[in-house]
């Protein structure tokens, strides 16, 4: 049988073979430049990204790998080592520079500028942090007098806000943050978000693990059964869309083979935190679900997309992908795990897979959607990751188990990633429908001693806010649709009588004008006009309202569709904060 190229689509044989007669024997095409046009090649730079890259491949989709080996070496991209990533990696330079410039986490240091200094200190000014006190925490290690050796700077929710205030220091979070915490581990002496004790392989299998999927492969359990069971037990998409799973699987595995698996783990919505408990946890639970998903699909090729500020999480599959690839029960399909670069809209599921193409994070227009044309224009099936984490136990249990967890009327279990104003912030499994007054008093241990309960994001930063009285609405997928809210990914986010909506609505809207890919003008332009607005001690309501109404229906995208909701609530259930 012919083997077909993934990327380019053709047969592998064709795909192979040299494209051009160049004489330096490794097959790439030269391409011919101009004299005098265009940014030199430094010899050195060049000679030092060989270095780094190595044997790796020099393909387009790896542009942003490659990008991170550079600034993980040197700190930042300079523009003679990104002129010199292009001539090796056969692209124009503005295609290197335009992809570089777009993620937040890239520095990109201008010819005659320095280095960033060799130590950062991001201080997470997202709401839950900010409610810790992280601007205090902030302006106290700005005046600190580290010195030139480092530099302290504000950084989007960073996915740990059951720890608030959170800061990193390079790549180690430090929950909890203090001044005095912030200079040990600066001296060397602490971090205290060492990589957690987890599941490791031995362990998970010791337990049971990859029987279901050894089961499958080995033709004991069908495609067409799990699917039914995944319907029946009633699974959707638990990164915030809510799609059906079987359904899903339904779709990809009537398409044209070869196809892809794009899973999304780049959890940027503020208040989210639950894939990284979960991966730090329980690695191969996931793994497993990934792969029997895939035999089920009939998936090609696997690529994990990882959000950059989950360093641990990255070193445990890292890890524990290269020990099953060593030991597999199975034989695997390739796996892919990419690194994300700083970009809230690459949670998004088609610019996640621009980002794994190589290129800037930009969503999608859609028609195609991404079961037919995704990765490099192959069929995906794309998934959340904690959709898949759950796939062996309801397939071990049954369907009955898990659709008969939900209260109300519902179904499932929910992971809620809890943090604000309450006693035990973190990830609570809780039944899918539960109320927030059930949520709060059973779970989370209510309020924090002289606090009351004022109002809560049910579905994280663009899911609107809610008042206390409207503490009995089931929380789950469809319901909350009627309040102008929704659940997305369960990430709920407690007020107390010591905040206000009003500043938190500010909050999530200047986080939403920072991380707007800029590509469709009512987002990009209706952010910043938004959070202009708001910064007023008046808000201008005609404006806002009209405001609001072009940005939900001619945005590209969610986060231009959804970014209103959180001042829109504050006028439809809080309407003394602004003088109604």
């Amino acid at each position: 049988m012919e083997t077909i190229d993934i990327i380019s689509g053709v047969p592998r044989g064709i795909a192979a073979r040299p494209e051009s007669s160049n004489g330096d024997g490794d097959g790439r095409r030269k391409k011919k430049r101009r004299e005098g046009k265009g940014r030199p090649v430094d010899p050195g730079a060049l000679l030092e990204v060989r270095a780094l890259l190595g044997d790796e491949p020099r393909r387009r989709d790896l542009l942003i790998e490659h990008l991170h080996k550079i600034q993980d070496r040197y700190r930042a991209l300079s523009a003679t080592h990104l002129v010199a990533l292009a001539e090796e990696m056969r692209l124009a330079p503005a295609e290197v520079f335009e992809v570089a410039t777009f993620y937040h986490h890239f520095d990109i240091v201008k010819e005659g500028e320095a280095a960033p200094p060799a130590v950062t200190v991001r201080v997470c000014d997202g709401l839950s942090c900010e409610m810790a006190g992280a601007q205090n925490l902030l302006a106290l290690l700005r005046a600190g007098g580290y010195g030139d050796g480092v530099r302290v700077i504000p950084a989007p929710c960073v996915g740990r806000c059951e720890s608030a205030p959170v800061a990193v220091v390079n790549q180690n979070a430090i929950g909890g943050a203090t001044v005095a915490g912030v200079d040990a581990a600066l001296e060397g002496k602490a971090f205290s978000a060492a990589i957690p004790d987890y599941t490791g392989l031995d362990a998970y299998v010791a337990e049971g693990g990859y029987a279901l999927l050894r089961a499958c492969v080995n033709g004991e359990r069908t495609p067409d059964e799990l699917i039914a069971i995944m319907e029946d037990a009633g699974l959707r998409g638990l990164g915030g869309a809510g799609f059906p799973a079987g359904r899903k699987w339904k779709i990809v595995r009537a398409e044209t083979a070869p196809k892809l698996m794009a899973v999304n783990i780049d959890e940027g919505e503020p208040g989210t935190f639950k894939d990284r408990y979960y991966l730090e946890r329980d690695p191969h639970r996931f793994l497993e679900g990934m792969l029997i998903a895939a035999w089920a699909v009939g998936i090609a090729e696997i690529y994990v997309y990882l959000r950059d500020e989950y360093a641990h999480a990255r070193k445990i599959l890292t890890d524990e992908i290269a020990a099953l690839q060593a030991a597999s029960p199975v034989p695997l399909p390739p796996i892919h795990l990419r690194r994300g670069a700083g970009a809230y809209i690459c949670g998004e599921e088609s610019a996640m897979i621009e980002s794994i193409e190589g290129k800037k994070g930009m969503p999608r227009l859609r028609p195609p959607y991404v079961a037919q044309v995704g990765v490099f224009g192959r069929p995906t099936l794309e998934h959340n990751m904690e959709t898949l984490y759950w796939v062996r136990e309801i397939v071990e249990k049954g369907a009955a188990w898990f659709a008969d967890q939900g209260r109300h009327g519902r179904k499932g279990l929910r992971s809620f990633s809890v943090s604000g104003r309450v006693r035990k912030p973190g990830v609570h499994l809780a039944p899918a429908g539960i109320t927030m007054r059930e949520l709060l008093d059973e779970y989370a241990g209510g309020m924090l001693p002289g606090h009351t309960f004022y109002g809560y994001f049910p579905g994280g930063a663009s899911g609107g806010i809610l008042p206390a009285s409207m503490d009995d609405i089931p929380l789950d997928f469809d319901t909350l649709n009627k309040y102008g809210c929704f659940i997305g990914s369960a990430a709920i986010i407690v007020l107390s009588d010591h905040d206000t909506a009003k500043s938190a609505a500010l909050n999530m809207l200047r986080f939403f004008r920072e991380e707007s890919c800029g590509q469709c003008t009512p987002c990009r332009v209706g952010t910043a006009k938004a959070v202009a607005l708001m910064e007023r001690d008046d808000w201008d309501r005609d404006l806002l309202t009209d405001l609001s109404t072009v940005m939900m229906d001619a945005s590209i995208c969610g986060l231009g569709q959804a970014a209103p909701n959180p001042f829109l609530s504050v006028y439809k259930y809080f309407p003394h904060e602004v003088g109604l």
